[in-house]
Order: C-alpha cells, then structure tokens, then sequence
C-alpha cells in the first residue's frame, strides 16, 4: 500500500509543481508516446542483453516485493523458533526419531504443523540439512558457522540479483534520456529553416527525452531497485536466526537457551515477545507429553 501511495506522492508533486509554476502538457503530451517508446524500448533491450532467461523471470517476479514487502511476518519468526525448539528437543531425545523428519520434511508431521515454512525450500533445506551433518559427527561450531555463512552468502547474493539489474537500469535510463533528446535536437536541425514558434515545439518534445530519463530512472525504478534490496535484506534475517538456533545448540547450549538466543538476535520489529514465545513453547511440551 505504502509503495502505491510513493507513487501517486511522485506524480502529484512533479506534475502538480509543473503546472502550478504555469506550464502546459501540450508539448509533453505530444511528444510523449515517441520519447517513452525510445527510452523504455532502449532500457527493456539492454535489460534483456545484460541477463538471462532466469535473472529476467526472477526480476519480474521480485517487483511484487516492493508492494508486497517482506515475505516473513512477527508470526512467521514465532513459528520458526517452535519447529526449532521441536526438532532440537527430538533430536536430543531419540535422535534415530528426528531421521525421518529431516529426510522427508513434506509429510513430517513436526514441519507440517507451520505450513508457511514447509513450503520455503530453503529454510527447510537449511534445517534439514545443518541437523544431518550433525547427525553425522560434522559437529565442530566453528566449521558448521563457516559452513552457513557461505551458504546464506551464497544465498543472499543470488537473492539480490533483481535488485541488481533494475539498479542497472536505473543507472541508464538518464542517458537513454538524452540520446532521445540528441536524437529529437536532430529532427530539429532538419526544419532549421521553420519559424521559431514550429523549433520552439521541436526543442521542447527533444527535452522531453531528457525529462523522461531522469524522472523514470529516479522516480520509479531506482526507489523500486532499493525497495527490493531493502525486502531481501529482512527476509534474510530469518535464515539467520536458523543459524544462530543451530550453532547454540551445537555448543550443547539447553534448547530453551538455543531458542532465546536465536530469540535476542532476531530483529526488534519481528522480534516474538519472550512470554508468547514460553507460552507457545509450554504447548509444544503439554502436546509432546
């Protein structure tokens, strides 16, 4: 809703400031469809050369993001800090019981209680495949941090492709501005000889590449290229607190003590209080009992 309301913000001021400052459409609007067909033609084609197949589909995909916002709500963390809780219990319980849970997460009953995470395959394979290597002696914290931290690095870096590219494109589209406007100032020099209120129109429409260029690239999708970076970013904070859920309880660390680790190191605004989070985690034993 907020990016909408950025949007109309953007138009209203820019064009509302134009003509309360006394300017007329007339020449934008004339000009518009050409100067908008050569700069948006020019910017979707190199945007096209610069990527391929999948960083074009994940590109169109990711737009969502910046009205969508982040994918993992305050629920979302509370949930995530209960399947942990559950599986480090089990696993410390009867370690031979949590095989099939981490071997087939899609009809574990444990996973199947949060849907919204079963269905996140990497959040379920960053789980499922940290308490394997345990299960297999790979328990050394040190080599599973370096581990993680190359993964989810990986993993970020893929993530901010999109954000990338329309970046990329934003930091074109001024100069896709101006060759409009080069090639509109050379439809003038070809009616030199017209009278000056006939150049005056024609100097005018060749501005109105610039104008686009400038306003497209700083209006819309810079802010959109930032918007996306900023959703990846936060989102990526809930594969963080896997990771630090994980590494306390490779320190041998209580699991209660894992889960309110991972709890202090989620970020304050999707941070689950500490008494829903005990309250919710006091159901989970009842239910195990």
């Amino acid at each position: 809703m907020i990016g909408i309301i950025g949007i109309v913000v953007v138009f209203v001021m820019v064009f509302g400031g134009y003509v309360a400052a006394g300017g007329h459409f007339g020449i934008i609007l004339h000009s518009l469809p050409f100067e908008l067909t050569m700069i948006m033609g020019a910017a979707i084609g190199a945007f096209l050369i610069a990527n391929d197949g999948a960083g074009v589909k994940q590109t169109l995909k990711d737009i969502g993001k910046v009205f969508k916002g982040a994918q993992w709500k305050p629920a979302d963390y509370q949930d995530l800090l209960c399947l942990l809780f559950e599986l480090i219990r089990l696993a410390r319980q009867n370690p031979v019981a949590l095989e099939e849970h981490i071997e087939a997460p899609d009809t574990s009953d444990i996973f199947g209680r949060y849907a919204k995470i079963q269905k996140d395959h990497e959040a379920v394979e960053l789980i499922c495949d940290t308490l394997r290597s345990i299960t297999l002696s790979y328990d050394d914290p040190l080599q599973v941090e370096e581990v993680l931290d190359k993964r989810m690095e990986a993993t970020l870096h893929h993530a901010l492709h999109s954000s990338h590219a329309m970046q990329t494109v934003a930091d074109g589209l001024p100069a896709l501005g101006i060759v409009a406007a080069v090639l509109g100032v050379i439809k003038t020099m070809a009616a030199i000889d017209q009278p000056p209120e006939v150049l005056g129109g024609l100097i005018g429409g060749a501005l109105v590449g610039t104008f686009l260029g400038v306003f497209i690239a700083y209006g819309f999708v810079g802010p959109f290229a930032a918007k996306m970076r900023s959703v990846v970013e936060d989102d990526a904070h809930f594969y963080k607190l896997i990771r630090e859920v994980l590494i306390a309880n490779l320190h041998n660390h209580p699991a209660n003590m894992c889960i309110e680790v991972g709890r202090q190191n989620t970020p304050h605004h999707v941070r689950p209080s500490y008494g829903n989070l005990e309250e919710a985690m006091r159901n989970l034993k009842r239910e195990a009992a």
